[in-house]
C-alpha cells in the first residue's frame, strides 16, 4: 500500500515564510531554510516551496533562496511561483528543486504542461490549482494567487492538465485556506477518484483529526499545510504517530 505522505508549504513573500487566511492578511511565520530543515530532521515527506507573488511581481522564483534551502535539506522538494518556461525549471532543478508547481502560466498556456513534461518527466510537473466554491456550487479555478476568478471548473481544468503530462495535482481551496476547520473534502475526493496521478490537498488542516479525514474521506494521497506547523501547533512526528494508530499508513 502507498504511504500518505506529510508535506509542509513554505509560502515565500520578500524572501520569508509567510501565512495568511483565505489568502488574505498575511503575516511572517520565520526563515525559510531555518524551516525547511526543521521539518526533514523531524520527517516530513516532502518540501513544497511557493513564490506566492512572484507572478503578480511580474517576476522569476528566488532561485538563490531555492538553493540555500535545498542544502539543507534531503527529502523531495517542489518549488513553485513565476514559472513560465523550460529554461526557469532548468533553473531551479539546477539550483536544488526535485519538482516544480505550476499554475497561472499553465492555465494561460496549457501546452506548457505538455513541454515540461516531455523535457523533464511527467513526476517533476505538479499542476498547483487553486479553487473557490461559488454560490452555485461550482468550485472554479483562481489564478494569480487566488486574485482572478476564471470561469473554468477545477474539475475540467485538472483533468485537461493531466492529459497534458501533469503528474501531480497540487488542490488548495481558498474557501478553507488558513482556516483550521478541515479539508475540502468533497472537491479532493473527487479529484482523486476522477484522476490517475497523485492529489496533494491543500487548505484547511487545523487538527489531526482533519488529516485523517482527508486521507480516509477525502482519499488524497498527500496532505499539505503551513501555519499549523510553522506556528508549532502540531508536530510532524505527533501527527505521524497518531495517523498511524488510525490505521493510515505513513512512513516513519
Amino acid at each position: 500500500m502507498l504511504t500518505k505522505r506529510i508535506i509542509p508549504c513554505l509560502d515565500i513573500k520578500d524572501g520569508r515564510t509567510v501565512k495568511g487566511i483565505n489568502f488574505e492578511n498575511i503575516r511572517d511565520a520565520g526563515d525559510p531554510v531555518e524551516l525547511g530543515a526543521l521539518y526533514a530532521g523531524q520527517g516530513a515527506d516532502e518540501l513544497v516551496f511557493l513564490d506566492i507573488t512572484a507572478t503578480v511581481e511580474k517576476r522569476k522564483t528566488l532561485s538563490e533562496l531555492v538553493n540555500r534551502i535545498s542544502h539543507k535539506i534531503n527529502i523531495p522538494f517542489t518549488v513553485g511561483g513565476g514559472i513560465s518556461s523550460v529554461e526557469d525549471v532548468r533553473v531551479l532543478l539546477q539550483n536544488g528543486a526535485d519538482k516544480i508547481s505550476v499554475n497561472t502560466a499553465a492555465y494561460k498556456n496549457p501546452q506548457l504542461i505538455n513541454e515540461l513534461a516531455k523535457q523533464f518527466g511527467s513526476q517533476c510537473v505538479v499542476l498547483a490549482i487553486d479553487t473557490k466554491q461559488e454560490a452555485d456550487g461550482n468550485w472554479y479555478v483562481y489564478l494569480n494567487g487566488g486574485r482572478t476568478k476564471t470561469d473554468s471548473l477545477c474539475t475540467e481544468w485538472a483533468r485537461q492538465a493531466v492529459d497534458l503530462g501533469a503528474g501531480e495535482i497540487l488542490l488548495t481551496s481558498m474557501n478553507h485556506d488558513g482556516t483550521k476547520q478541515g479539508f475540502a473534502l468533497d472537491i479532493t475526493s473527487r479529484l482523486a477518484m476522477d484522476l490517475p496521478v497523485p492529489v496533494i490537498a491543500s487548505g484547511g488542516g487545523g487538527t489531526m483529526e482533519h488529516f485523517v479525514d482527508v486521507f480516509e474521506q477525502g482519499k488524497a494521497d498527500a496532505a499539505l499545510a503551513a501555519s499549523i506547523f510553522h506556528f508549532k501547533e502540531i508536530g510532524i512526528p505527533d501527527l505521524k504517530e497518531y495517523l498511524s494508530a488510525r490505521g493510515i499508513v505513513v512512513r516513519r
